[in-house]
């Protein structure tokens, strides 16, 4: 597949197999994140590959787009729904959200992240996501659209990111749309969770475990609706 020579030229390759709500999801993702570090980007506004790793929370969002709800089985939350994910990295969430139905917009800040997105939905499922650019600190966000449901996964790692965020998010959001953050516990997110809640969002949370190198990790799932 030319788009798998592409990530190839970018780095070396890893895989890794997530089980979803049985389902094996086999994730490309570059084998060591430090390697794609930019000392130029790093310098000029410290810039760090995040997106390059396959993080818990991205494992616990995904899992959770899987769970039947106490009223709808996902199929019918997700199908025909429009999803964007923020901070998408290597697209394991956008994946699975494209493939219970849902029309999905993947979004990164990096151009390399959209490039693995896409090509771990065109590996699994056969048929992949749209993509765009996405710079929370300043967002172009012509012609993006109006979607159902936000996602993102540990995108709270920096105290910036707050009010970023939150003053995106609304705006991304139709009319009765609804927002999930997973979280691994930063200390951003209650700040996060208090300025959407004064924004007019009621949110509520729920645990998931996630195995990872030998532990469980504790993501919190954050939903927010508006009031």
């Amino acid at each position: 597949m030319r788009l798998r020579s592409h990530l190839r030229g970018l780095t070396e390759l890893a895989e890794t197999l997530i089980e979803v709500e049985g389902a094996t999801y086999r994730i490309t993702h570059p084998a060591a994140a430090d390697a794609l570090i930019d000392e130029e980007e790093f310098a000029r506004d410290e810039q760090l590959p995040y997106w390059a790793d396959l993080w818990p929370s991205a494992v616990a969002l995904a899992r959770s787009l899987s769970r039947p709800s106490a009223r709808h089985v996902p199929e019918e939350r997700l199908a025909g729904r429009r999803v964007v994910e923020l901070g998408c990295g290597v697209g394991l969430p956008s994946a699975v959200a494209l493939a219970r139905g849902a029309r999905v917009t993947a979004t990164d800040h990096y151009a390399a992240a959209l490039d693995f997105a896409r090509y771990n939905a065109l590996a699994n499922l056969g048929y992949g996501p749209c993509t765009r650019l996405l710079d929370w600190h300043a967002p172009r966000t012509e012609g993006i659209g109006c979607f159902d449901l936000v996602l993102a996964a540990d995108v709270l790692y920096e105290e910036r990111n707050v009010p970023a965020l939150a003053a995106l998010i609304p705006t991304l959001l139709a009319p009765g749309g609804e927002v999930l953050i997973a979280d691994p516990r930063r200390k951003n997110a209650p700040s996060f969770l208090e300025t959407m809640q004064a924004g007019g969002f009621r949110p509520s949370t729920e645990e998931h475990s996630v195995p990872s190198d030998g532990r469980t990790i504790t993501v919190l799932l954050h939903r927010l609706r508006t009031c």
